[in-house]
């Protein structure tokens, strides 16, 4: 992919492809009906967005249904909540799956603290772990 076709990171437009992509995926998961599960993702320490909201997404399944939005206020929280570095979202958006590089980088963040999980992802974390190299191909 050209890097004309790239969206920058952190952007609105970032997010909202992050979202569509984390939609898309969630209604090939062939989700229950009746399933409720929210994600929040913020930059700890990222920039306000033009809605007034800082940097993150907030993922939501209503009734087996994905959503999103963009920008999340600063205590915003979900059945899981992730707050990285803009600098550790940054590194970790530039490398794929298979990069020997992004699993150390993903042990150094967790370590230092750059980037902490609070909940039970494991119940998405098939298809969450599945749009993350579509997103660094999409990623500028």
């Amino acid at each position: 992919m050209s890097a004309a076709a790239t969206i920058p990171q952190g952007t609105v437009a970032w997010f909202e492809m992050v979202g569509a992509l984390m939609c898309a995926a969630a209604s090939r998961a062939g989700l229950p009906p009746d399933l409720n599960w929210s994600l929040v993702e913020r930059y700890g320490d990222g920039a306000i967005l033009p809605n007034g909201r800082l940097q993150g997404i907030r993922f939501v399944i209503a009734h087996g249904r994905p959503s999103f939005e963009v920008g999340v206020d600063e205590d915003a929280r979900g059945d899981v909540t992730i707050e990285v570095a803009a600098t550790t979202a940054r590194e970790l958006n530039l490398l794929h799956t298979a990069d020997p590089a992004y699993a150390a980088a993903l042990d150094r963040a967790t370590g230092l603290g750059r980037l902490r999980v609070n909940g039970d992802v494991s119940p998405m974390a098939g298809w969450l772990a599945a749009i993350h190299d579509p997103i660094i191909d999409l990623t500028g």
